[in-house]
This record gives structure tokens, C-alpha cells and sequence, in this order.
């Protein structure tokens, strides 16, 4: 999975020598957290986000007049406040390096860059979460199988085998290796529903042949506002 599938190409962008108020008004119309700051050939130079801004504020509990705050804010330009030490990613790099970096840092968001470091896009956790429910298959609703097998090549085999052989349907399998617990992992294989009683001798199946860790039937229509 490629950052180039799932990032936003239409990124809003601004340059370092506007105001901050500029930005501040543009980040509340476009309902977003962060702005990548270019310079005027488009190469990033730096990113702002709605902290810095807050950050960069007079208190409320300023003693300047209505005209002297305004003066002070229109003063105040991105390039004095916006972080210029940006993490990026490139469209060819993978969803899971940009997750990676978000999560170690504890960002929203990551603008992308071509290799003149040209911004052509940003990643969000939101783009996250939608790589994440289209590799599971979750909105076509069936069930997920939790299974703990051995890290030994062709364990999954066998539990592949078995589904096949009783009409179980693969929608999407992953998989997770969990520290604490050496030479095994985590299997999750979301399966096609089917009818009651086939889906029972399915699991009982599994319960008996493998370590079942749980079977959980998804139906997520009519969630979503």
C-alpha cells in the first residue's frame, strides 16, 4: 500500500510570507489541523499547525486595545512561528512507514514531497484508518477469526485447508507477532458470512484444530451517521 493511493493530492498549502492570521482563518475554513508551508516554487519549507498558532496568541488576559491586537496579529508572520524541521514521506513510501512515523511522534499528519522536496500531497491518520478498513474488508461485514499459531513455515496452511474444505470464504487474513510470547503470532482471517449452522461447524472446527483466540461477527451498516 502506497502513500500515493492514499493521500490527499489537493493539499492546502501556504506560503512563508503570509500572516498568521491567514493561516489561523484558513485552517478553520478548511477544517484541518495543519498547513505544509511552500515557498514560491512549492518546495516545503516548513508546516504550521493550529497549536502553533494558539501557542503564538496574545493571552485573553492581554491589556492591549481591540486596534493595538489587530496591528500585533497581521504582524506576525507564518515563517516566525511554523516548525521548519518537517517529517515527510514520499508517494512511493508505504502507508505503514507513514503510520509509523505518525504514531512515534505523535502527529496527525505528514506532508508528502517528490524528490525536489516540491509538496504534492499530505497523509493523515484519517487516510490511516481507511487503509485499515479497506484491507480488512470489514464493510462487507462476515466474521473475524482470531487464531494464535506457530511461527513455523505452513502453520497457516492447515487453518486455510480446513476453511476451504468447509465452504469458508477468505475475505482478507493479517497478521500480528506479539513480543511476549516467542516463536508465535497472531492470525486474523476475516471470512465471508454464511448460514448459521455452517458458520457453527466452522468455528467449532477451529476451536478444536487450532488456538481459537475469539470469532467475532462484524455488521457495521447502519453505524455511520
Amino acid at each position: 500500500m502506497l502513500v500515493k493511493n492514499w493521500m490527499s493530492k489537493d493539499v492546502i498549502t501556504l506560503t512563508h510570507d503570509r500572516s498568521m492570521m491567514k493561516a489561523a482563518k484558513l485552517l478553520k475554513d478548511s477544517n484541518i489541523s495543519r498547513l505544509p508551508i511552500v515557498d514560491e516554487d512549492g518546495i516545503l519549507v516548513g508546516i504550521i499547525s493550529d497549536r502553533d498558532i494558539k501557542e503564538a496568541s496574545p493571552s485573553k488576559a492581554t491589556t492591549l486595545d481591540m486596534h493595538e491586537l489587530y496591528y500585533l496579529l497581521s504582524e506576525i508572520k507564518v515563517k516566525d512561528i511554523m516548525s521548519r524541521k518537517v517529517l515527510t514521506v514520499s508517494a512511493e513510501d508505504t502507508v505503514e512507514k507513514a503510520a509509523v512515523i505518525m504514531e512515534e511522534n505523535k502527529i496527525g499528519g505528514i506532508p508528502v514531497v517528490d524528490a525536489a522536496g516540491k509538496c504534492v500531497g499530505i497523509i493523515t491518520n484519517t487516510d490511516v484508518f481507511k487503509v485499515l478498513i479497506s484491507i480488512t474488508g470489514v464493510m462487507d461485514g462476515g466474521v473475524q477469526v482470531g487464531l494464535a499459531l506457530s511461527n513455523e513455515p505452513g502453520s497457516l496452511n492447515g487453518v486455510l485447508d480446513y476453511l476451504k474444505e468447509n465452504g469458508g470464504r477468505v475475505m482478507s487474513i493479517l497478521t500480528s507477532y506479539e513480543p511476549e510470547q516467542e516463536n508465535m503470532r497472531h492470525v486474523f482471517i476475516r471470512i465471508h458470512d454464511m448460514d448459521k449452522a455452517t458458520l457453527n461447524k466452522i468455528k467449532e472446527g477451529l476451536a478444536e484444530k487450532f488456538n481459537l483466540l475469539y470469532w467475532v461477527r462484524d455488521s457495521v451498516h447502519g453505524l455511520t451517521s
